[in-house]
């Protein structure tokens, strides 16, 4: 093992074990100590392993068994999406969030299908990378809202027969099939409210602050969501919040 892939955290029985174990894999060493700087400063949360291909990545996901790993896309030899898909294949408890740029797009739905469970861009405040880091170790699912932007766009671009099959939504990025909600059968005005608001890019913790609810209720009616409209995962309901008129690349 490399000096970059050491651990970084073996602080034997402390109070740091109970804390979010994060991997970091950048190819650029001070990108790495600038997530490592801000993850440090925290109490519940702390870095255990550094890589800098993705061949490292996986490696130190199989064996230290992070609840998250900071993903770069573009690494030497094996990139950050086929790493995403060797990690979150092998290792279903590891979350895996994207770092990406705005012109990524392409990537972006890649790693949709991999497995990835958030997608940040690099210009980001590192706080909120940090937060994002709790929101996807808590087993929710993160985009940031510019990305959720784009993806609509691109979804909207698509020619409405591509998209659309007998009420069922072909994916055209290859995420899986989801039945049309034409009239959002089944779905309360409450969850249509949720929904609208995932459709905009919003977490949890956001949707709970905006309707004035719990993010334990937030959460309850997303997984509801995710039931009645037979989705994969929290992108698919943008797609389907896109695909009922709820929101638009203009709203």
């Amino acid at each position: 093992m490399t000096a970059c892939e050491e651990a970084a955290g073996k602080e034997g029985a402390t109070g740091r074990e109970a804390a979010i174990r994060v991997v970091l894999a950048d190819d650029q060493p001070l990108v790495r100590a600038g997530l490592r700087t801000v993850i440090e400063s925290t109490a519940d949360a702390h870095v255990v392993g550094e890589a800098g291909t993705g061949a490292q990545a996986v490696r130190l996901a199989r064996e230290l068994r992070p609840d998250v790993v900071l993903m770069d896309i573009r690494m030497p030899g094996m990139d950050g999406i086929e790493a995403t898909q060797m990690i979150t294949s092998g290792a279903p408890a590891t979350r895996v969030v994207i770092l990406t740029t705005f012109d990524d797009d392409d990537n972006v739905y890649a790693a949709l299908r991999a497995g990835a469970s958030g997608f940040l861009v690099k210009d980001m405040a590192l706080d909120d990378i940090l937060t994002a880091v709790r929101v996807v170790a808590l087993g929710d699912a993160l985009i940031a809202p510019g990305v959720t932007r784009r993806l609509i766009e691109e979804f909207a671009a698509r020619p409405a027969a591509a998209r659309r099959t007998r009420g069922v939504h072909r994916d055209p990025h290859g995420l899986g099939d989801v039945q049309r909600p034409r009239e959002l059968a089944g779905v309360t005005g409450r969850e249509r409210e949720v929904l609208t608001l995932v459709g905009r890019g919003l977490s949890n913790a956001e949707i709970a602050a905006s309707l004035h609810i719990s993010p334990g209720t937030a959460k309850a009616h997303v997984a509801s969501l995710l039931a009645k409209l037979g989705a994969r995962d929290r992108v698919q309901l943008v797609i389907a919040a896109y695909d009922a008129g709820l929101v638009s690349p203009s709203r």
